[in-house]
């Protein structure tokens, strides 16, 4: 058996899987579990991460650039900002490669009394992404040229509908859409094109603030950090963060990539524990035959080549059916538990071959023990106790 080089080890392992075939199923099973468990959960984790993402971000934008010289307190009782800075601006900052901030919408707003009612006219350009930066679903409203946008009290309060025109500072525009109710100022918003609302106002290229999202991919940035990286850019400006919503943010954040961190080597632990049983249980069913071939003269180190390798080709096995077992229930049932980020819920490839490796390696390692603690014991001991 010693001089047989590897062939007669790989026909060894084959004639003693044929002949263990519930023992090979069994221990397969437990690896295939085992992976098919570790790879869903990643790929399950992975989605609960960018759902997680979306879900915060549509929370809305946490950081408000406004003119020099605003007064933070009127601006809160009028919400909007009286001053006013070029429209260039949000040009300028999206051009500027800073890597604190993203998602700009630029702003005009203004008080007026429409029909007997007080209504913020809100003129909104489409949003502007940081130029060379990755391509993002926007966050703000995209309003058409010559359309309105209602908020729900004003249009409940003037029997308005979509499809129907309204007449505003002598511009008629086409109601395009009618909000769903927000319980805030914007119920009572009158959203319009920027440059449309620009032109109502006679205020061309001018806006009165900047809607922005700080950006969480890297490292946390203090305000005061955020405001020099503006300031930068744009001299002068006021930046304010609407502070509950960005804790929030960050905070829901930190705690699912904690519990993902804790899942995952949770599995793993539990996957090489359940692997190390089975090699165990292996072992103790051929103490017997492990015994006699010992007493034959066989050495100990083709004996534990054979469990080793059988345990390294179940791993591969297993690692290559967990990972399609585990990504098909991943992507089945993650589309139903995180129906906003479904459609990029999808195989992860390089999953398999870490399965693959990992697999191997933690069948080697669970096994090896179980291994030489049966080719050390004493033939003669083992014989006796039959």
């Amino acid at each position: 058996m010693g001089n047989g080089g590897p062939m007669l080890l790989l026909r060894m392992m084959l004639a003693e899987i044929v002949h263990r075939k519930g023992n090979f199923l069994s221990a397969l099973i437990a690896v295939t579990t085992a992976a098919a468990i570790c790879v869903g959960v990643i790929t399950v984790c992975d989605a609960s991460r960018r759902e997680t993402v979306r879900l915060m971000r549509d929370m809305g934008f946490n950081l408000l650039i406004v003119p020099e010289g605003t007064d933070m307190t009127d601006f809160w009782s009028r919400s909007f900002a009286e001053g006013e800075m070029p429209e260039e601006y949000v040009r300028r900052l999206a051009d500027s490669g800073l890597m604190t901030v993203q998602h700009l919408v630029a702003r005009l707003q203004k008080r007026i009394t429409w029909q007997g009612r007080d209504v913020l006219l809100t003129g909104i350009l489409p949003e502007m992404q940081m130029t060379g930066g990755p391509v993002k679903a926007p966050m703000g409203l995209d309003i058409p040229r010559g359309s309105a946008y209602l908020g729900r009290r004003v249009a409940d309060s003037a029997g308005l509908g979509v499809g129907d025109e309204i007449e505003l500072l002598g511009r008629r525009l086409r109601v395009a859409t009618v909000l769903e109710e927000q319980g805030s100022i914007d119920d009572i918003r009158v959203y319009a094109h920027l440059h449309d609302v620009q032109e109502m106002l006679d205020r061309p290229g001018r806006i009165n603030e900047i809607e922005a999202l700080q950006c969480l991919c890297g490292s946390k940035q203090s305000l005061g950090s955020i405001r020099d990286d503006v300031r930068s850019v744009l001299p002068g400006v006021e930046v304010t963060e609407m502070r509950s919503i960005a804790i929030a943010r960050a905070e829901t954040r930190r705690m699912v990539e904690r519990f993902n961190g804790v899942l995952v080597p949770a599995v793993v632990l539990m996957a090489t524990i359940w692997v190390g049983l089975a090699a165990m249980r292996n072992v103790n069913d051929r103490r017997v035959e492990i015994g006699v071939l010992r007493a034959l003269g066989v050495a100990s180190q083709p004996i534990a080549a054979l469990f080793l390798a059988k345990m390294m080709l179940i791993g591969l096995i297993g690692a290559v059916v967990g990972w399609a077992v585990g990504t098909a229930l991943a992507v089945h049932y993650g589309t139903a538990i995180f129906p906003i980020t479904a459609k990029g819920i999808a195989p992860i490839y390089a999953l398999l071959g870490w399965a693959a490796v990992g697999a191997a390696l933690l069948c080697l390692v669970a096994s090896w023990l179980p291994a030489m603690s049966a080719v050390m014991q004493d033939p003669a001991e083992v014989l006796s106790e039959e």
